[in-house]
């Protein structure tokens, strides 16, 4: 039976969704082939049609992440004024939720650790798709007022990353709940948006 295009598509899909969740669990290291293939519910021999190789899969699957974590900004900052999408957003990211949510938050998180033993197109693929994250964040940041956005948004991210790590690292009881809270408060308090509703 031959399938159309959209088949291709949404098949394709299914594979980069399951080596996202993959990635996210277990790193880009050990995810196998097979594994994300039996994930996305399909056999090994169609990998082929989608992908040239595991590290052409892995690429393109933080491409993918990276294009998730740019709509999850989007989400905050569609129909809002830029304090009230920049709080919405770290108020999320430096949240219990994001925090348990290893298998859907962001793409820098999960991969921290493994980009510098990644391949070429890989680290460009996160490269990439972390900068427009970052210009996008700097375009919120400039239009709530703020001087030098892309510096400030370089310096935002990083911290909102850092304290997120750190609260993983302390599971998820009361203390990595209080340094997210602690994080939190201290970010929204440096942008001045503390008082934004």
């Amino acid at each position: 039976m031959r399938y159309g295009p959209e088949h291709k598509k949404r098949t394709r899909q299914r594979v980069l969704t399951a080596a996202a969740s993959a990635i996210r669990a277990h790193g880009p290291h050990k995810v196998t082939v097979a594994g994300v293939m039996s994930d996305a519910g399909l056999t090994h021999g169609g990998f082929y049609e989608h992908f040239d190789s595991k590290d052409d899969l892995v690429a393109e699957t933080i491409r993918e992440m990276f294009a998730g974590a740019l709509a999850r900004l989007e989400s905050f900052v569609n129909d809002a004024a830029p304090q009230q999408a920049l709080r919405g957003y770290i108020t999320w990211y430096l949240s219990p939720e994001h925090r348990d949510a290893r298998h859907m938050g962001c793409p820098l998180a999960a991969l921290a650790g493994d980009l510098t033993r990644l391949g070429q197109l890989a680290r460009q693929r996160a490269t990439e798709g972390h900068g427009r994250v970052l210009s996008r964040l700097g375009d919120v940041l400039e239009g709530a007022g703020h001087a030098d956005p892309e510096t400030l948004a370089l310096s935002v991210m990083a911290e909102m990353l850092g304290a997120l790590a750190s609260a993983r690292a302390l599971g998820e009881g009361p203390r990595s709940d209080a340094a997210l809270e602690a994080s939190r408060a201290h970010l929204l308090r440096r942008l001045g948006l503390d008082r934004v509703e």
